[in-house]
């Protein structure tokens, strides 16, 4: 007798989309069956022509709790996550306050997420100077990885590392087997552009160039590549920058890549001079970039796409009236990023199933979750019931997440999540998420 079956005539599996039943025991899948077979269940749900997808992995967002909770939470960021179909993240080690560079700093986080999350929450460690020798208890702790900037984080806490100290902290992470992070952009490039100042979001585009991007993650892949340490690339925008990670990849280094739903969706064409909702770094860069982005995504050049959530309170993100030098960078989208993805996807004729795979599959992957983001014997039962032709405006009064400042404020999207399931039961009012290790504990 199985806890409970879902049944859809649109099941996302890893070998694509089709008619199926999934039958669940104990929070994990213990079946996956015609959709018409004989499976005795407690509760048996048939979805119709809803699709039924496994939970989504977003392995990049910013919680801020503690410390700066005013910006975000726990419980109202994953409530945005379960609404928008994502049953795991990996929380960023900034901008909370500490940040997550040492174990002490690991305990203060994971006590304040503590029975508030409505998804399960793992995190990553943090790589800042003079706190590298902290990697080996962060990791043996099971912290997912390390994040390190190579420019002004935009917070005085979590300081970027020089290249020296990304290769000293390479060296440390391959004798572990793990992973760095990096937002990688070249500082001495950024000092040469010209300065993010003024409601013009070109003048802004100007002060963040493509080149910055290509220089630093060239190094990277250099660096990576002579310790033969593990590295991924954050929020890639640079369609330039694909034939770098390209060749490193094709000659075994071990690089990997991510970009997201904005630089995928939104276009530095369309956003209004004075929209700081708009303004992330790396940029939203023009429509022709982001064409050759969508051809790496296709070609596997680009591993997964993740929110990269970044809220900020309303004051600071219109900070100098719409002044794109004095506003926060960041995209807030976590609940968004499902239905973003799925209507640019459809309309460039790409699959459903395809799209499951960048933002449940690969970024589980990436974590190194493999019970985690498919729909498979053994794996969680982490379920989304998902109308993917229904229509719907985006109405920011409706968002969970802190501040409902985004900038797909009156978009048409198609695509609802309807239903969600961690471990086989629905996220509803009271929440049940855990706190995840690398290590499974």
């Amino acid at each position: 007798m199985y806890d409970l079956v879902l049944r859809s005539r649109r099941t996302c599996l890893p070998d694509g989309e089709r008619p199926a039943a999934i039958a669940v025991h104990n929070g994990r899948i213990a079946a996956v069956a015609p959709h018409e077979a004989d499976l005795p269940a407690h509760t048996d749900t048939d979805l119709g022509e809803l699709a039924l997808l496994p939970g989504l992995v977003d392995t990049h967002v910013h919680v801020n709790e503690p410390g700066r909770t005013e910006w975000e939470g726990f419980a109202t960021a994953t409530a945005a996550a379960a609404a928008g179909g994502v049953t795991t993240i990996i929380d960023m080690p900034l901008n909370s306050l500490p940040p997550t560079v040492d174990v002490a700093a690991l305990n203060v986080k994971r006590q304040a997420a503590q029975g508030r999350c409505f998804v399960d929450v793992g995190f990553w460690g943090g790589a800042i100077p003079g706190k590298l020798h902290e990697l080996p208890a962060l990791h043996a702790e099971g912290v997912f990885g390390f994040k390190c900037f190579t420019v002004d984080s935009g917070v005085p806490e979590f300081p970027p590392l020089s290249w020296p100290e990304i290769d000293q902290a390479l060296h440390r992470l391959v004798e572990l087997d793990a992973l760095l992070v990096v937002h990688a952009e070249d500082s001495e490039e950024l000092a040469t552009a010209p300065a993010a100042e003024g409601k013009r979001y070109q003048g802004f585009l100007a002060s963040r160039p493509t080149s910055a991007e290509n220089t630093a993650i060239a190094r990277l892949a250099a660096i990576t590549a002579g310790i033969g340490a593990r590295a991924h690339v954050l929020h890639l925008s640079s369609a330039e920058a694909l034939s770098i990670v390209a060749e490193a990849k094709a000659a075994g280094v071990r690089l990997s890549a991510e970009t997201c739903p904005h630089y995928l969706t939104l276009t530095a064409e369309s956003v209004p001079d004075g929209a700081t909702e708009f303004k992330c770094c790396p940029p939203i860069r023009d429509a022709a970039n982001q064409d050759q982005l969508w051809a790496g995504l296709a070609d596997g050049v680009i591993d997964c796409v993740v929110s990269d959530h970044s809220p900020c309170t309303p004051d600071l993100k219109s900070r100098g009236g719409g002044d794109f030098g004095q506003a926060w960078g960041g995209v807030s989208s976590l609940q968004l990023g499902l239905p973003v993805l799925w209507t640019a996807a459809r309309a460039r004729g790409r699959p459903l199933a395809e799209v499951v795979r960048w933002l449940a599959e690969r970024p589980a992957d990436l974590a190194g979750l493999s019970h985690k983001g498919r729909i498979a014997v053994g794996c969680d039962a982490d379920l989304v019931a998902f109308a993917a032709d229904e229509r719907f405006t985006v109405t920011p009064g409706e968002l969970r997440h802190r501040h409902p400042i985004t900038p797909y404020a009156g978009r048409e999207l198609t695509g609802v999540v309807r239903r969600t399931w961690l471990r086989g039961k629905e996220i509803g009012a009271r929440p049940h998420g855990e706190l995840l290790r690398r290590d499974g504990g």
